[in-house]
């Protein structure tokens, strides 16, 4: 099995585009998860969790988030931990926005979410 990658991270896309089906996102973090919210509907299965790592979803634009490739029955406890992650996503961003960052900055949060996948696809592996 190799898992989707669901992102809005060009440096993820551009890393792992070749080796895996990588669904790009041109949107937000709540949009990544909503989306893949959408796929968990249609059958595909959480392989991450959405809020890993340290950075709180108000903190930082780019999320990346690995699918099960294969269709199913709804997976209820992917549906349920999505659900939630979006739900505590919404409370830290209604709490306060995510700040305009420089150029630098986000290049250092497309760098950490790059590397929590990498550090993902290496466990599933």
């Amino acid at each position: 099995m190799k898992p989707i990658i669901v992102t809005n991270n060009n440096k993820t896309w551009e890393k792992y585009h070749d080796a895996y089906k990588v669904f790009f996102i041109e949107g937000t973090y709540m949009e990544v998860l909503v989306t893949v919210r959408d796929w968990i509907h249609k059958g595909h299965q959480l392989l991450t969790h959405p809020l890993s790592g340290s950075i709180k979803p108000n903190e930082t634009p780019y999320k990346s988030i690995l699918v099960s490739d294969i269709q199913k029955e709804m997976h209820m406890d992917s549906l349920i931990i999505i659900e939630e992650s979006m739900h505590t996503a919404k409370k830290f961003m209604e709490m306060k926005k995510t700040p305009v960052w420089s150029e630098d900055i986000l290049e250092d949060f497309r760098e950490v979410d790059c590397r929590l996948l990498d550090s993902a696809i290496q466990s599933i592996i």
